[in-house]
């Protein structure tokens, strides 16, 4: 697959316990956590366009702006969608939103940018 603008992928998960804001620390309510959608819609995005990426190479997130709109229940299904808007250099921008059965709850732009693995990860260990 070609990397360029227009990529769309979707992936679900039901909310379960421990994808709730009590169990996450994000609230103290049984509702589907804020973090975990936003870990839906990144990983979405990601997985997009591995497939794509030059042997040695993967993506990193740099920039998350959502809104979480509207609550979901334990036991809802829920799906996130991706949606490659821009290509500039190493820079990608998704539009990522998401789904409960009775509609959209989340929505915002993702940002990521493609590494050397190797380079990424000497330059990160550097850091102990």
């Amino acid at each position: 697959m070609e990397l360029s603008t227009g990529i769309i992928f979707s992936k679900e998960e039901t909310v379960t316990s421990e994808l709730t804001a009590r169990a996450l620390g994000s609230g103290g309510l049984d509702v589907y956590a804020t973090p975990a959608m936003i870990a839906l819609m990144e990983h979405t995005a990601w997985e997009s366009v591995e497939g794509c990426m030059e042997e040695g190479c993967s993506t990193v997130g740099t920039l998350m702006n959502v809104k979480h709109l509207s609550a979901s229940p334990v036991g809802a299904h829920i799906r996130a969608e991706s949606e490659l808007t821009e290509v500039d250099g190493r820079r990608l921008v998704f539009k990522v939103s998401a789904f409960d059965d009775a509609g959209l709850i989340g929505e915002g732009v993702h940002e990521r940018f493609i590494i050397k693995t190797d380079k990424f990860m000497a330059k990160t260990n550097s850091k102990l």
